[in-house]
């Protein structure tokens, strides 16, 4: 079966076929970087942080970019209200974008281009409109794209644009144009852009880039004339996208993407995200209520990415049993005890059912990345783990069908990616309670030269509380975990 996925530009699902296979040219719009991103954020990058896995374990070759928007009206308005540069101003919310994705364990793009440090490129798109008749300079300096002089504009988004007439000026346009429909390649600069070092020298004049000419800018410049895939959140599909296809293809002549993938909407408690509502979460927020990272990369899988789907408190308390279910049964079939030979008696059967539960998940994740038909798959094989090992009793697996049981899990967690998350989470938990009992240990033996025995056996219950056996000997304490 060949993997298939929902193209929004002909709203149906199509068999992904790339360009040049198997190389495949990849590019999802990433942060404006004026804030940490918020959930509804993270779960469209863990939506292209699967695909990006799944085309790989295809066996394709992908070149992944996601870009930084680091120069727009929220990041200069950002840089001035705190009186810095625009750079210093966006570093720290870069630093945050970036360890967000480690703590959920995103794998990184090849590449994350900053729209500052493509400003060339940028003014390369714009002269080749200009030159094609696609795009004018207003009188103030700024560069505007003929919606008119594109027909095809409103192809992706499927936008009426009759109700808006050629010519008729709106009240929230903060840069003058003859046309309402025409949108910004190139913006003049105004003071409070210089003011955060956000202009740059053009042959029509000082200015900043718009924001749509940047992703057009960046991803060509990485992936060439026509990209296989191009993602983002449902949101960006107008005027952003509608707008890269209008600006691409003007120039080039050429078709821009071959598939155009959204993820949906991410609700909080059945409402959309509003700083008004209170409801707008970051992963730091979740973090300081306990929540893990592997609970809640599992929990945007709970949905296909088209799919709205809501966050609660509950959902996440599910996911995080769901991910330690997964994580007990196979701890159980790793320390089962083990033989080269299967037992005559009980016959191996578990290596057909990891074959068949492969199957099942590769078979979802063909469906347009339907990762809750993924998971079912994963989880449908756990009980039979389960069962084997309960036929088995005290009596040894082959260890062949154990590898092969084994195999499959790693397979599809180097897709879905919570268990290799969790692992790493328990690790580092583990790391972290080993220096607090090395701490306490030391404390102990300062009050044992202090001959404060009331505190030394304090310290002793409160180790051992914490399931750590400490046994005294010549060369100082040994500790070691009950059980």
């Amino acid at each position: 079966m060949p993997l298939r996925l929902f193209n929004t530009l002909t709203r149906r699902e199509e068999a992904f076929v790339p360009l040049a296979p198997p190389k495949v040219g990849m590019y999802v719009c990433g942060p404006t970087v004026y804030a940490p991103p918020h959930i509804g954020n993270l779960r469209t990058f863990v939506f292209a942080d699967v695909l990006h896995r799944y085309l790989e374990w295809r066996g394709y070759d992908v070149t992944f970019v996601m870009n930084l928007t680091d120069v727009d009206d929220k990041t200069i308005a950002g840089a001035r209200a705190a009186g810095v540069p625009l750079r210093a101003y966006t570093e720290p919310f870069v630093a945050a974008f970036f360890r967000d994705l480690d703590r959920l364990g995103i794998r990184r793009a090849d590449v994350y281009p900053r729209a500052t440090e493509h400003i060339p490129q940028m003014i390369a798109l714009v002269e080749r409109l200009l030159s094609r008749g696609l795009a004018y300079v207003a009188g103030d300096g700024s560069v505007y794209f003929s919606i008119a002089r594109f027909p095809e504009y409103g192809k992706l988004s499927r936008i009426d644009l009759s109700g808006v007439r050629p010519g008729e000026r709106v009240a929230v346009d903060e840069y003058g144009k003859d046309d309402a429909r025409d949108f910004a390649l190139w913006k003049a600069a105004k003071p409070e852009d210089e003011e955060v070092g956000a202009a740059w020298d053009t042959p029509w004049g000082r200015g900043r880039p718009g924001w749509h000419i940047e992703c057009s800018a960046m991803s060509m410049a990485y992936l060439g004339e026509t990209l296989d895939i191009h993602g983002g959140g449902v949101d960006l599909i107008f005027p952003h996208h509608e707008d890269e296809i209008a600006q691409s293809e003007g120039a080039t002549g050429k078709p821009f993407v071959r598939y155009w993938l959204h993820a949906e909407h991410l609700l909080v408690h059945g409402a959309k995200m509003a700083k008004s509502l209170g409801n707008v979460y970051t992963l730091d927020d979740l973090l300081g209520r306990g929540v893990r990272p592997s609970a809640l990369r599992y929990f945007f899988l709970t949905a296909q990415y088209r799919s709205k789907l809501n966050f609660t408190w509950e959902a996440l308390e599910a996911a995080t049993e769901a991910v330690d279910r997964a994580r007990r049964t196979r701890a159980r079939l790793r320390s089962h005890p083990g033989s080269p030979r299967p037992d005559p008696a009980l016959p191996p059967w578990l290596d057909a059912r990891a074959e068949a539960a492969l199957a099942a998940f590769r078979a979802g994740m063909d469906d347009d990345l339907n990762t809750p038909v993924a998971l079912a798959a994963l989880h449908g094989f756990l009980p039979e783990i389960n069962a084997r090992l309960d036929e088995l009793g005290q009596r040894p697996i082959d260890e062949v069908e154990r590898r092969a049981a084994l195999d499959a899990l790693e397979r599809m967690d180097q897709v879905v990616g919570f268990l290799a998350l969790a692992d790493a989470e328990h690790d580092a938990a583990h790391a972290e309670l080993a220096a607090w009992v090395e701490e306490r240990l030391r404390e102990r033996e300062a009050a044992r030269r202090a001959r404060d025995w009331a505190r030394a056996d304090a310290i002793r219950a409160e180790l051992a509380a914490r399931g750590v056996v400490v046994e005294d000997t010549p060369q100082g304490p040994r500790w070691r975990w009950r059980g």
